[in-house]
């Protein structure tokens, strides 16, 4: 079931539930069929990695112990309001260009999107 996340890329969330609770984050990627969300910096796990070689190319993975952010349930976070800087639930609306728009309960703004510059 795919399920239309409103939490996007680079969006700044606070964890609610598990290991993580109170830490913020931005997130990296999400998993709009599992419902899940990845986290920067949060949820850390870890895996056993196996040295690979490719016959015929000079490219060596070398194993260990590697970190990863794994993914966090969507039910679990919360979108972090740019203007009022707290944890929020969202309200969908309708803005007087025809634009969709989603607002901050707490402070009633219209949560802007923040673009990162690379």
């Amino acid at each position: 079931m795919k399920r239309h996340l409103d939490i996007h890329k680079d969006d700044t969330v606070q964890v609610m539930l598990g290991k993580d609770r109170g830490k913020r984050g931005v997130v990296l990627r999400t998993v709009p069929a599992t419902g899940k969300i990845v986290v920067k910096g949060l949820n850390m796990a870890k895996r056993h990695q196996r040295a690979l070689t490719q016959k015929g190319a000079t490219k060596v993975m070398q194993g260990g112990i590697v970190d990863f952010e794994a993914p966090l349930n969507y039910s679990n976070v919360m979108l972090v309001c740019n203007k009022c800087d707290k944890p929020t639930r969202i309200r969908k609306t309708t803005l007087p260009t025809g634009q969709q728009a989603i607002v901050c309960v707490k402070c009633g703004e219209i949560y802007e999107r923040v673009k990162e510059k690379v």
